[in-house]
């Protein structure tokens, strides 16, 4: 039996996954109700894989955090304790997570087999490049994505879907939290 995989991501309204700039962290647009439905998602059973630029990036960002910061809200701290596995050819082990598996080789084989094997869903947060090839091989089921109120035509970094191949999408869910931020779940189907 196939579990589900699902993509989550965060953007600004022109589809950037971070910003430079005097931007924060959700681009200073995080409300209560946001982190509490974050909170509840992560706090289902289920198995994170990053690619080895994403699980760097959250290892830097949590080394070099405080206790105030947002990498320490609820959500991330739970996302953060969930089993993981983290798809490389240029990490190498002990992982500094103790609940985190390195599995070598290419993502859409390691994935294809985790989506067989799993007893529970698989989610990752992030992991653009390895996501864009898992949506073009067809092993993406969802399509998450957290749209926050703002325009970083400037100072956009990481464009989501740049690169990556076209696709229909069939919304299962949509919702508006805090007043501002949408979040839309799609099923994604390869164009043409």
């Amino acid at each position: 039996m196939s579990v589900t995989y699902t993509v989550d991501v965060f953007s600004s309204l022109d589809g950037f996954g971070t910003a430079g700039g005097d931007w924060t962290g959700y681009w200073g647009k995080q409300g209560p109700e946001l982190l509490e439905h974050r909170l509840r998602i992560y706090r289902q059973e289920q198995r994170m894989v990053f690619g080895a630029n994403t699980y760097r990036a959250f290892t830097q960002m949590l080394a070099s955090s405080t206790e105030e910061s947002e990498v320490h809200d609820p959500w991330v701290a739970r996302m953060i304790s969930l089993p993981a596995t983290v798809v490389s050819r240029t990490l190498h082990e002990p992982l500094d997570r103790p609940n985190a598996t390195l599995a070598r080789g290419d993502a859409v084989d390691v994935v294809a087999r985790l989506k067989e094997e799993s007893t529970v869903p698989l989610r990752s947060h992030g992991s653009l490049s390895v996501n864009r090839a898992l949506m073009a091989a067809g092993l993406v089921d969802r399509v998450q994505v957290t749209i926050f109120p703002a325009i970083t035509g400037r100072t956009g970094q990481d464009p989501i879907f740049r690169g990556g191949d076209d696709f229909d999408l069939e919304l299962l869910e949509s919702r508006t939290l805090d007043g501002r931020t949408q979040e839309l779940v799609y099923r994604p189907t390869l164009h043409g």
